[in-house]
Parts: structure tokens; C-alpha cells; sequence
């Protein structure tokens, strides 16, 4: 696949296409169900296959004090789109003006006359344009006024519901990574720096590294103690990860993540590390003494072991 920007597509020009549109947050089992349809359009007309979306989400520029929960990072789901197969990833700049075009400005000054596409495959529930009051009979009255056939793509169905951004968003709220990870097709995992932390799980034979994650906006799962595998310095390890305000010694309302690599003694502050969520374990819990805790963490660790042995068969 081929990044583009619109200024190096004005540059080179874009070939004749079939493409998508949409903010691909996650990059799911259903957005990439999508993407196979736009490349066997493309295939069968002997076109090239485009992904059409935005270098940042469109809530962040339409209503900047919105807290969003984002499934992943710009990089991020950069790196999943290369992923899919298609020819081209094009790249815009979701700005007011661009936000101001009506579904048929939208579809002929830019996705025509600008990056060539000659069929548009819209996703089964995607509206755009201004408002996106317009529904999928305008696009395609837009699409032969302007020598453009609009598709309406299937949706990609598992257990009975469409898998979508929302539903993924709501299982990681819940601490569901387990169905999350189905939907997604990979594990969800969280990434940043190791910082200084209490120091409290040393004392208790549980060294934990702190992570800080950068981007404010990327979802957190539920509070509690999961099942993760852990990458850094090049290399991978099982882990348990656990997420909250450390109701045991400081229920200050602030949260932390704090994982425990099994197997592990190397100094890593100021390192990169990334944790991919398996399963979770439990929901976190007060404990009365040290003791209580050191074996309950003792049980937490035998458990997540089993549970990562079991998802390497």
C-alpha cells in the first residue's frame, strides 16, 4: 500500500480507482471486510483499490472539547490499513472547509476530479458530507451525475450483530477484551513510556513498570487485572496488567497501569512498551492487609500464565 497526501496527489495523479471512505478508528474485522469488497470491485474492473481517510478524527476539529476514545493511534491505524491489501491509503486533512462541502461537492470536487475515483463503495451505516443528512439514494443520484457508480458495501455480521467501532468501544469499557479482541481481529493494546512509579509492587516481590500513555485520547480499558503479553526492547513476554487508582494503598481517583512481566528483571525506565490485552482476570478489589494482597497476587499471576499458555494452542 501507498500513502498519499492530496498535495503529492496532485503532484503524480491519482489512477482510475475504486474507494472507501471513513475514519477506519480500530480498523476492525468489519473494516477490513469492507476493504476486500473495494478490492474485488477494483479486481473485477481492473482498477486500482483506495481506502480514502482523515490524518486526524473528525470530532477533534468539529468539537474540540469532545472526549473521544479512540481504538487506536494515528501510527497506529496507519500501520493497520498497509495491512489490508489495498493499493492506496489517502490521507486528508478533515478541516472546517473540508467539513463545510456537501456530500455531492464532496464526491466531485474531491473524490472525482481530485483523486479519480471512478466507483464509490459507501459502508453499510457511512453518512458523510455537511450534516450528513444525505443517505446512500443521493450518493448514488451525486454518483451518476458526475460519472461516478456508488456501491453499498455488506456489513461484516459475527454472532448476530455488525461489528462496528461503537460495540468494540463498549466491550473495552466493560473490561471485555476477550470478545473485543474477536471483533477486532487482534488483541487491543495500550503503548508509552515506562515512568517512575510507588515502588510498592518490589516491596511486595511483584516489580511492576508504570506506563504513561501519550495519547490522552486513546481508550483505557475497564479497571481491573488482565492478561496481557508485553513487547519491549525487541522482545516479547507474558505479563498481568492492572489498571486503577490502587484501592489498597491510595484510593486517590488517580489511574495507573502497572504491569508485571513475568520472568523479568531489567531496568527499562524511559523505555517504549507496548501491552496487548488477552483476558481479564478479575475487577479490583480493597484488600485488608499486605498479605491478603500478596496472595491474591500470587493467584493472579498462576492464572494469567494459564491463560496465556492456553491462547499460544
Amino acid at each position: 500500500m501507498k500513502v498519499l497526501r492530496v498535495d503529492e496527489i496532485r503532484q503524480c495523479s491519482l489512477p482510475p480507482c475504486v474507494a472507501t471512505v471513513g475514519c477506519f478508528d480500530g480498523v476492525h474485522r468489519g473494516h477490513r471486510f469492507l476493504v476486500k469488497q473495494v478490492i474485488d470491485v477494483a479486481e473485477h474492473g481492473n482498477l486500482c483499490s483506495a481506502v480514502v481517510t482523515f490524518g486526524q478524527h473528525p470530532k477533534q476539529v468539529l468539537c474540540s472539547d469532545c472526549s473521544l476514545e479512540l481504538l487506536t493511534t494515528r501510527e497506529e491505524r496507519f500501520r493497520l490499513l498497509e495491512g489490508t491489501g489495498a493499493d492506496f491509503c489517502v490521507v486528508l486533512d478533515f478541516t472546517p472547509e473540508l467539513a463545510a462541502l456537501s456530500a455531492r461537492c464532496f464526491m466531485k470536487e474531491i473524490l472525482r476530479e481530485c483523486l479519480n475515483v471512478r466507483t464509490l463503495v459507501v459502508g453499510y451505516d457511512h453518512r458523510f458530507g455537511h450534516g450528513r443528512i444525505e443517505c446512500f439514494e443521493d450518493y448514488c443520484r451525486y454518483g451518476a451525475e458526475i460519472g461516478m457508480d456508488v456501491l453499498r458495501a455488506e456489513p461484516f455480521v459475527m454472532d448476530g450483530r455488525n461489528v462496528n467501532s461503537s460495540c468494540i468501544r463498549l466491550l473495552l469499557r466493560e473490561g471485555n477484551v476477550t470478545m473485543a479482541a474477536s471483533l477486532l481481529g487482534y488483541c487491543y493494546s495500550l503503548e508509552g513510556k515506562v515512568v517512575e512509579g510507588y515502588r510498592m509492587g518490589r516491596e511486595l516481590g511483584f516489580p511492576t513498570a508504570n506506563i504513561e500513555v501519550p495519547c490522552q485520547e486513546k481508550l483505557v480499558p475497564a479497571d481491573g487485572v488482565y492478561a496481557v503479553q508485553v513487547s519491549v526492547g525487541g522482545k516479547d513476554y507474558a505479563g498481568m496488567l492492572d489498571i486503577g487508582n490502587r484501592p489498597t494503598f491510595a484510593d486517590n481517583g488517580y489511574r495507573t497501569l502497572e504491569v508485571h512481566i513475568f520472568d523479568f528483571s531489567s531496568d527499562i525506565y524511559g523505555q517504549r512498551i507496548r501491552v496487548a490485552f488477552v483476558e481479564r482476570i478479575r475487577s479490583n478489589i480493597k484488600f485488608e492487609s499486605k498479605d491478603d494482597l500478596v496472595a491474591q497476587l500470587c493467584a493472579d499471576a498462576k492464572q494469567a500464565r494459564a491463560m496465556l499458555a492456553a491462547g499460544k494452542r
